[in-house]
């Protein structure tokens, strides 16, 4: 990440490459060991499936 797209002219420009770098590893990335989607599509489909599901015949 650093060498490819140097010159950097200053801490706030190497932050923010950083920033955008983690965004897409951990939101955009196809990862395969996972079924090649992205890894918050992952978690938010783990989620899904392990939500309480309401007792039946009980009254809220």
């Amino acid at each position: 990440m650093i060498k490819p797209r140097k010159p950097w002219h200053g801490l706030v420009g190497v932050e923010l490459a950083t920033a955008e770098w983690v965004g897409w590893f951990n939101n955009h990335r196809l990862h395969t060991a996972i079924g090649d989607i992205p890894p918050h599509e992952h978690e938010t489909n783990s989620y899904a499936q392990h939500q309480p599901q309401p007792t039946a015949g009980v009254n809220a």
